[in-house]
């Protein structure tokens, strides 16, 4: 018997159509990703800086742009709290400052004993019951970033504290 010419031919030409689909398909796939890569590394931050500018946000400034972010680790502190029902209670804490540029970090670390007195005198003026819940920790932050932001001169500029990480909180 012989083998049939246009027999042969109809596999052959099915495989290759198989194959320049795969190839179209890969090559769309390798591009969506791609886009999706540029987008989410480039076209987010692009989003934020013109949308902030629209909304009336405050613009950040150059070196917010141009450094990543800056910890300051504090020394731990350990305080007495207010007295609640008679009972004498401690909170020893410590936690790490974060700033967006050098230039803020050498400004909190040149002023770290106002930084660390604000701190202070803000924490031995609470009771255990404010702060012991998750709610009550993250006001805290807010106050801690409160008192460090505020400048170290009269008439000076405020720092730009921008978050408090606590990497130790414990009552006694």
């Amino acid at each position: 018997m012989k083998a049939d010419p246009k027999a042969d031919a109809a596999p052959a030409a099915n495989g290759k159509k198989k194959l320049m689909v795969i190839v179209i398909a890969a090559v769309l796939v390798a591009g969506l990703a791609g886009g999706a890569a540029w987008f989410f590394t480039k076209g987010s931050a692009d989003a934020e800086e013109t949308g902030g500018a629209h909304k009336g946000d405050k613009k950040k400034k150059k070196s917010d742009k141009d450094h990543p972010a800056v910890y300051v680790v504090l020394e731990q502190f350990t305080v007495n709290l207010q007295p609640e029902n008679g009972a004498d209670q401690y909170l020893q804490l410590a936690c790490t400052l974060q700033v967006n540029s050098p230039e803020q970090e050498e400004l909190l670390k040149a002023n770290m004993p106002k930084v660390r007195s604000r701190i202070l005198l803000l924490l031995s003026g609470k009771k255990a019951s404010e702060i012991s819940s998750v709610e009550g920790k993250k006001k805290l932050a807010e106050e801690i970033i409160k008192v460090s932001n505020e400048p170290f001169v009269e008439h000076g500029e405020p720092q730009e504290v921008s978050d408090v990480l606590f990497t130790s909180f414990i009552i006694q």
